[in-house]
Order: C-alpha cells, then structure tokens, then sequence
C-alpha cells in the first residue's frame, strides 16, 4: 500500500471529541489555518496529499483501519487547499467534503494521533 496522505494531530478542540462522541465525526484541519474554527477541530501538520483519496483506500488512525466507503466531491480539493475533511465513522452523510470510512470502534482522539491514507 502507497501511503497518499498522513498528519498528526497537535491539537484537539474542546468541542472535536463531542462530535465524535456525538455524530461519529472528526473535522480535520491544517494547524493554525482558521483559529476560529480551533474548538470544533483536530488541527495536524500540514501535508502534501500526494494522490486522490478514494473508495477502497484504507484510512489508519494510530493502529485502528478503516476502509474508505465514500468520498466526497470537494474532499481531496479542501484536504489539499488547508487539510480540512471531516470524516464520518461508520455513519453516512452527504456534505461535499466528507469522507466515510467503516471498521471498528471511533478511535479515541488524542494530541501525536497519526491519521493516514493509503492506497489499495
């Protein structure tokens, strides 16, 4: 597998674990690029994404692996303009920069987490 996209995160808004807890959702967004938005997000190093995301890929975030169901029409553009998705655990949604993975258990969020993409 060709890793295309990996960050980690440095930082943890007090609001990003309720929408996980909540919705099954992390918003991910490149480290300081919109501190207003700083509660609600995961903020991670800034990366390049070295090929599209898409369906079938494999997203691991620490040990956990998630396979990659459906992908948004903006994601891969808003990932390589500022590092922002939001990914949606084995739940469905419709929003143009969402991706939806399905695995195990929503992984717990935590400062150092590596979340990465690879391909099939």
């Amino acid at each position: 597998m060709s890793v295309k996209y990996e960050v980690t995160a440095t930082a943890i808004g007090k609001l990003a674990r309720k929408f996980l807890e909540t919705n099954s959702s992390v918003i991910l967004l490149d480290d300081g690029t919109h501190p207003n938005l700083a509660e609600m997000v995961v903020e991670h190093t800034a990366s390049e994404l070295k090929e599209d995301i898409a369906v079938g890929d494999t997203l691991s975030v620490g040990k956990q692996k998630f396979k990659v169901t459906r992908v948004g029409e903006n994601a891969n553009a808003t990932i390589r303009e500022s590092g922002h998705c939001t990914l949606l655990f084995n739940t469905t949604g419709s929003m143009p920069g969402q991706i939806e993975v399905e695995g195990g258990a929503v992984p717990s969020l935590m400062q150092g987490l590596t979340f990465s993409f690879a391909g099939k």
